[in-house]
């Protein structure tokens, strides 16, 4: 094995293990210590544990219709904690920023007004839904999940790629990628004092709590898919259960006087929160498509009349926009008097005549991307595209301008990658996720690293294929005791370094206790120290199960196919070829 590392050669990018004269970087040295005292072949016996955990706990993703085991590398990625705080701290004001654009787009645009964004921008969006303008959230969060897409440039600084805030996917990726590697890589977790990631469901719960209408004290949070067809259905499953909350599909809704209801044996139960993850398009058909089998007739206008919170909030995608992405660092000077703690990769506005011209002239050199695009689709990389394919993309960019943005290619960072029995770099991204309960914005640390598994291959989504690895986020310096002048004893951090930590393991405790329903004990429970992960044997199908309130108050529910015999319609083995094929083209939603 010490050969192996030995003879791992980067490419050129940034590698984020090999620094340039072949050293190993500080973060790595005990993992690179560690895989040099592995015998021949433990590696590659990893790496298959990894494989056949998640084919036997069904992680799993739909690609190109085929559902596959989410491919887990067994070399993990490792973020320090001086760089993991400016992450965290550009992420939160990312999403505090398009947080006040969408309140402003939806309801007085003074950022119209004032010149920083032109009024085209919001109106031409396909994602602006007219209907929607006025309709404010109880607690002021449109966006309660963000994912926001970061990548390393050549020069080692982290930059946004863009920002995901409709229906963000992959988190359920980030919690069982954790279970497994502390199954297979016990010793070194225990060394590196890991962030842990096993309270999401916590965070999340109280944010969607927290979105419950006026006067709703104890609400009832339902998580909606679209089925078991859509490519993440496994991320809707996980993330109901580990909430303690029902999975529901839009058949097992209705709205009634500006309520909604969920069908139970015991008669229909009031839902107050909806954890969406159906597009706007196929969320109502009373106001976007008629033809739509997948939402909840009347939502809309329950949404309205504060009979039900949706999360994340209708008419997000406007933000998502990839032009809208380009004038963030300046919404974020305007909203927040504050400069952008992370910075945009440089794009051009194709919308505009002087960018446009320039980019013609250079689309064999640069990525050129659909503004309403996700998963990687429709995007065209110049160098590695057909005559063909560059001439098929002129004539797209000129019959809607408005619809592409240009950027240079930027070699994405590489990180040590187990294909074919050895290590080699493979390109990498990084989704961290945000929990926005109105009052806070909360981000896991570590996030969805995305690997493209191909060698030289710079799309790293999921839905093109490409896998993932756990995201080792290091723990900073213990509190140091200080005596203050009264005689007491008050915490204070030490300055965070980029070292390696080290330090015990400490104890697992209790996982995924029921969530308080309060902003102050949110602002308690979101920092409370570093944590390392418990290193017992994973057991993906065992994963946190709080409850939402006491058991024997749940409602006893059917299963949803005894409910829709029971509602004479067709259980889901026997679901129509329109409504298979509508789940299918929900594109645009939980793509990562």
């Amino acid at each position: 094995m010490a050969d192996m590392v030995a003879h791992y050669r980067p490419g050129a990018a940034f590698d984020e293990m090999v620094g340039p004269y072949g050293t190993v970087r500080e973060p790595y040295a005990r993992l690179a210590d560690m895989l040099g005292r592995m015998a021949p072949g433990d590696l590659k016996a990893i790496a298959e544990t990894l494989s056949n955990s998640y084919l036997a706990a069904g992680v799993t993703f739909d690609v190109g219709g085929v559902e596959r085991p989410f491919p887990l590398d067994a070399i993990p990625r490792i973020i320090t904690a001086r760089d993991w705080d400016i992450i965290d701290r550009g992420v939160r004001q990312r999403v505090r920023a398009l947080e006040a654009f969408l309140d402003d787009a939806y309801n007085d645009q003074r950022a119209v007004a004032d010149g920083v964004v032109p009024r085209s921008l919001i109106t031409t969006s396909k994602h602006f839904h007219r209907v929607l303008h006025g309709m404010n959230p109880s607690n002021g969060a449109r966006v309660q999940v963000a994912g926001i897409d970061l990548i390393r440039t050549p020069a080692g600084d982290m930059r946004v790629l863009e920002d995901n805030v409709r229906v963000p996917s992959g988190v359920s990726y980030v919690m069982t990628n954790r279970t497994a590697m502390a199954s297979v890589m016990p010793e070194v977790m225990a060394e590196q004092r890991v962030r842990p990631v096993s309270d999401y469901a916590q965070h999340l719960l109280r944010a969607l709590r927290a979105a419950a209408p006026d006067g709703i004290e104890d609400p009832t949070v339902v998580v909606l898919t679209p089925g078991v067809y859509n490519s993440a259905y496994f991320e809707h499953t996980l993330l109901a259960r580990t909430m303690g909350v029902e999975l529901v599909e839009g058949s097992d809704l209705e709205c009634r006087r500006g309520k909604v209801y969920m069908r139970t044996t015991r008669g229909l139960q009031p839902v107050h929160v909806i954890y969406r993850r159906i597009d706007d398009d196929f969320i109502d058909p009373v106001h976007f498509r008629r033809d739509s089998l997948l939402g909840i007739p009347g939502i809309v206008n329950a949404v309205r009349s504060g009979g039900v919170a949706l999360c994340n909030a209708l008419g997000n995608g406007v933000a998502d926009d990839k032009l809208v992405y380009t004038y963030v660092p300046d919404l974020i000077r305007y909203f927040l008097a504050e400069e952008p703690v992370l910075k945009n990769v440089d794009t051009w506005r194709l919308a505009e005549a002087a960018a446009r011209e320039e980019v013609m002239d250079r689309l064999e050199e640069l990525v050129v991307k659909p503004v309403d695009g996700s998963g990687g689709k429709g995007i065209v990389i110049g160098p590695f595209a057909t005559p063909e394919q560059v001439t098929a993309l002129r004539h797209r960019v000129e019959a809607d301008p408005r619809g592409w943005i240009a950027q240079p290619l930027i070699q994405l960072s590489t990180v040590p990658t187990f294909v074919d029995d050895a290590l080699g770099p493979r390109h990498v991204d990084l989704r961290p996720f945000a929990v926005n309960d109105g009052s806070d914005v909360w981000v896991l640390p570590g996030g969805l690293t995305r690997v493209a598994l191909p060698e030289g291959e710079m799309i790293v989504n999921s839905s093109q294929g490409g896998g993932s690895k756990d995201t080792w986020v290091i723990a900073g310096p213990p509190s140091v005791p200080t005596a203050t002048t009264d005689g007491t004893e008050a915490a204070e951090s030490a300055p965070v370094d980029s070292a390696i930590e080290t330090g015990p393991l400490a104890e697992p405790g209790p996982l995924a206790e029921p969530a308080p329903s309060t902003p102050a004990e949110t602002a308690g429970h979101a920092e409370s120290g570093p944590h390392t992960e418990t290193t017992e044997l994973a057991d993906l199908a065992a994963l946190p199960v709080p409850t939402q309130r006491p058991p024997d108050q749940l409602p006893a529910r059917k299963t949803q196919q005894e409910q829709q015999q029971q509602a004479g319609r067709t259980p889901p083995h026997r679901l129509t070829a329109r409504a298979a094929a509508e789940i299918t083209r929900t594109e645009g939603v939980d793509r990562c």
